[in-house]
Parts: structure tokens; sequence; C-alpha cells
């Protein structure tokens, strides 16, 4: 069967969302964006897709440009056909992010050079572990105010993490204060590290992303900032609490570590020329 493509998240979410919920773990990034389509966050040039087989579906795919293709946790064997599929629709994909083997396989049918890779790494809290310092400061549940903040911090976070200019991150940041997902720690009434958490999905919530300015750094704010998000997904009702890091950064993936996270698969990001 051939893939089917649509820009209606409901049309999308009866063939595909309860594919997806069969492992919200893996599917985690595509079941949060899902959602925020349908909150209006992503509208312009939406591309969703699933493929069916013996009547059933068996691997899905989206796209919210500008961003690349973002790819479940589906067979590998069906991306030669996708990759033919958007050849031949003249379609835009400046990358491809998801499961590092399906990732490749992607690139790999893909008409263009590879620019950049970020390897990255998907991890499962296992057991919370006691904090190894208490850093000065607490944590607060941003509001309204801190909108301009948090939206120049994602900006600044994608600049250094992805290496890449990220669109205008307010409507995504005012959507995730309206849901409470955004924890902030401050130091003597001054923010100084934000973490993001999902409301949970199939008892499912992710964290990210984490980001301390360069000025804060080294005193702990971002393993408590975590620490804190974590919390507050696992009071949220999250029976599984999620998060990517990258693995170029082994200061970040040693925190997250120490915080009780677990390895659970490889992913990447990889961007075209």
């Amino acid at each position: 069967m051939a893939w089917t493509f649509t820009s209606d998240v409901e049309v999308f979410a009866g063939a595909a969302e309860p594919w997806l919920l069969r492992d919200p773990v893996r599917n985690t990034v595509p079941l949060t964006v899902v959602r925020a389509i349908r909150s209006g966050v992503y509208t312009d040039d939406l591309l969703l897709g699933w493929l069916e087989r013996d009547g059933g579906t068996v691997a899905a795919v989206l796209q919210t440009p500008p961003r690349g293709l973002l790819l479940p946790d589906l067979p590998a064997e069906t991306l030669t056909d996708l990759a033919t599929a958007l050849i031949e629709s003249e379609r835009a994909v400046p990358g491809v992010q998801g499961p590092l083997a399906q990732a490749e396989a992607f690139a790999a049918a893909w008409w263009r050079p590879v620019r950049e890779r970020v390897a990255e790494r998907l991890y499962r809290l296992d057991s919370p572990t006691p904090a190894r310092r208490s850093p000065a400061g607490a944590p607060r549940t941003a509001t309204a105010a801190d909108r301009d903040l948090i939206a120049k911090w994602f900006v600044d976070f994608h600049a250094e993490a992805m290496n890449d200019a990220v669109a205008d991150p307010a409507p995504l940041v005012s959507s995730r204060i309206g849901r409470e997902e955004l924890v902030l720690w401050e130091d003597g009434g001054r923010p100084v590290a934000f973490a993001a958490l999902s409301a949970p999905i199939a008892a499912m919530s992710r964290i990210g992303p984490v980001y301390t300015p360069p000025e804060f750094r080294g005193r702990g704010y971002g393993e408590a900032v975590t620490r804190a998000a974590t919390r507050r997904a696992l009071e949220e009702g999250a029976a599984e609490v999620v998060l990517f890091t990258d693995l170029s950064n082994p200061v970040s993936n040693s925190i997250y570590q120490a915080i009780g996270y677990r390895p659970v698969a490889d992913y990447v990001f990889i961007a075209f020329a």
C-alpha cells in the first residue's frame, strides 16, 4: 500500500494515533507534536502521513515546517517508499529526526547529501536518586510574565544544542505556560535555569528542553530544575518519565544518569545540505 498524506490532524490521528500509543516512550516526540498541532502551535504546510497494510497502520511520519521530518519508531523497510513519495511530490525536507536506524535509512534514500548529524540518546527514569547537592534557590512554575525570557532561552538552547535557528518560539512557550509545563529555578528572585515537562500522554511525560544560561552554569541549577520537573511529572500521574540528551555533551548525560535516568535507545537529527 502507498503512503497517505494529509494536513488534517484529526484525520491523521484517527489513522495513526492508536499505532503511536502502542509505545508512548519511543514515540514520545510524535505524540507531543500531535498535541501541539491540535492546540494550534503548528499550522503551516503540515505533512502528516501513515502507511497501512492488511487494514492496519504500520508506520507514520510528521513534519511541521520549517522543521524536518519526524520519524516515530517505524519499520525501517518502509522508508525507501516514503522517500520516493516525498521526492515525487517535491516536498522540501531540510532534515530528519528519529530513532538512529530509521533516520539513517531515510537519509540513505533521500536525494540530498548530509550536512550535519547530532547524536541523541533517549533515557527513561528508573528510580529517582537523592540529590547530590542543594543549590541555592527554589523552583516555581513559569507564568505569562516569564514568556519573553523563556522564549529567548528556547532560541539560545536551539542555537547551542542543535546549531540551528528556531522559528518564533513565543506561541509554543505561551501554550506550554498555559499547561503549566515550564519550571523555572530562581536564586535570589532571579530566574537562572528552566526545564520543560510535557503533560502526561498515556501516562508518559518528557522532560526537555533543559537550559541554564552560560553565566549561571556550574552551580547545580540544571540538575536541580531537572529534578523539580521530574517530580512535577510524577505528581501529575506520569508512570514513565523520559528525556533526550545530546551524546556530545558528557555533562548533561552524567547529570541525568545521576538523577536516575537510564538509556533506552539512540536517536539522531540529520540536517541535509
